[in-house]
């Protein structure tokens, strides 16, 4: 079998999903951290599933549950401009994965499930939490952030490193 490249439209294609999945993740951080109040505590006391107990005891214990809001926006607002500016490509991509899963694992959509806090849409098994997963899992194995983005500089930069580092060595 051939190696497949992707071609210009293709790559353009996967720029463009990667930029709209980070503003997707940046703007739900940044409306998070600016809207007064603000708690995860009513998303994780609704929790359903083999995990509930711990994400109920994260929203009731005080301590963890401001640990959990702060991790939470961060955590959104540094893969979305991750994604955005192509830095880090896989890092944000799989990070965004894991908070994906835990959004899913909390609530996850199963057959006699209801929740208090208004869901959009109606779904089994597969919602936009995995569909999301599964886009972020193709902008992370592929090269968009070389394309365009920083992942070019920042390979250059830390190989500049590398080479002064093995210099450096090779001279003691």
């Amino acid at each position: 079998m051939e190696d497949y490249k992707l071609g210009r439209l293709q790559m353009n294609a996967l720029v463009v999903l990667r930029v709209f999945i980070g503003w997707h993740f940046l703007y739900e951080g940044i409306s998070k951290m600016t809207k007064a109040g603000w708690s995860a505590e009513g998303y994780l006391l609704q929790s359903k599933g083999i995990f509930a107990g711990l994400f109920q005891w994260m929203a009731e214990a005080p301590g963890v549950i401001e640990v959990v809001n702060v991790l939470n926006i961060w955590g959104l607002i540094a893969v979305g401009l991750g994604l955005i500016l192509g830095a880090l490509t896989m890092v944000a991509s799989f990070a965004g994965i894991l908070l994906l899963l835990l959004y899913y694992l909390a609530n996850p959509p199963m057959v006699g499930y209801f929740y208090s806090i208004p869901m959009e849409g109606n779904y089994l098994i597969v919602n936009k939490n995995l569909v999301e997963m599964a886009a972020l899992f193709l902008v992370g194995v592929t090269r968009s952030g070389y394309y365009l983005g920083l992942d070019r500089l920042i390979q250059k930069y830390l190989a500049a490193i590398k080479g002064r580092s093995a210099e450096v060595a090779s001279q003691t």
